[in-house]
């Protein structure tokens, strides 16, 4: 009964990305081959990771957190969109949209607490290098690691809990392909203004932290490495940054123009937005880490012929 006090709808519609059938099919096959693209490249990484003894650092240690990150993240919206597609339904329950929601909200920020960490052990190893092995300890690591897993499913909770406090009426449909928290207040019938608040203030203090300490440790990174006398050196010291910065300039690009922004201005133009966020930037990950670093392209090479010629 408080249930439906709380909302009068058993379910959500999604209308997904396109309604025409034609661009659906193809849509359909589009986001079937970038999950497992996705999947299986993330994959690798940490079978890489995992098997190559020379990988055994905390770089690659954040690296194959991230990585499962990465599968987690489009498993959560993708699996459900291809299946509603085959069955021929668009509709979500009321309960598996919460879950959705929250699960979307932890591994998307995640990535970002994942990425200030890696950014933080850039910084040691470069500007602090005498103090890296006793800093960066392996309890250190698991540590910070449980720091980015903690906060951010702390950060979901909070926000699916006051979605669940809101009522949702007669409008259940939702102009997106997965239960997008915005989208799906938007829907709402009752007065949103705390929630709202809380998700403005909370949020961007979620949202902000690690992209100004990831700022931070770049800024003294970059001071540091100009102060190495030789092109050579300098080019060394920065080639351990490229593939790091190349994630955090694609998560951030994509994930500002999404959310920095009041939910009541939600459109259409958004929703592809969100298809970068979501499905394009976890598939890029593995290819941008793999294709910069020599170490991992080694051992993943190692990885595939062994598991050929088994």
């Amino acid at each position: 009964m408080e249930r439906e006090n709380q909302s009068s709808i058993s379910e959500f519609l999604l209308l997904g990305l396109s309604s025409q059938p034609e661009e659906q099919q193809i849509i359909f096959w589009l986001f079937l081959f970038v999950y497992l693209v996705t999947v299986i490249g993330n994959l690798l990484i940490i079978l890489a990771i995992g098997l190559d003894a020379r990988l055994h650092s905390p770089m690659y240690f954040f690296l194959a957190n991230l990585s499962f990150a990465d599968i987690c993240f489009p498993s959560i919206t993708i699996p459900k969109m291809l299946v509603n597609h085959m069955i021929g339904r668009n509709s979500i329950s009321y309960v598996e949209c919460m879950m959705q929601m929250y699960f979307f909200i932890s591994f998307g920020n995640m990535d970002g607490f994942l990425l200030m960490v890696m950014a933080y052990d850039r910084y040691m190893a470069i500007c602090r290098p005498l103090h890296y092995t006793t800093v960066m300890r392996p309890g250190i690591c698991i540590l910070l690691v449980a720091i980015s897993w903690v906060v951010p499913n702390l950060h979901a909770l909070l926000h699916t809990l006051l979605m669940a406090q809101l009522s949702f009426c007669d409008d259940n449909t939702i102009p997106h392909f997965l239960c997008d928290p915005y989208a799906v207040r938007k829907l709402s019938c009752s007065d949103t203004y705390i929630s709202d608040l809380v998700v403005f203030t909370e949020g961007g203090v979620v949202l902000v932290t690690p992209f100004t300490c990831i700022a931070i440790s770049y800024v003294f990174i970059f001071s540091n490495v100009m102060k190495i006398p030789s092109t050579q050196g300098i080019q060394k010291a920065l080639s351990t940054c490229g593939s790091h910065l190349t994630v955090v300039f694609l998560y951030y690009g994509a994930l500002m123009g999404i959310y920095l922004r009041p939910s009541s201005t939600y459109t259409g133009v958004d929703t592809v937005a969100s298809v970068i966020f979501t499905v394009m930037t976890p598939m890029f990950n593995p290819f941008i880490y793999s294709l910069r670093n020599q170490d991992m392209k080694v051992a993943l090479r190692k990885l595939i012929i062994s598991k050929t010629i088994l």
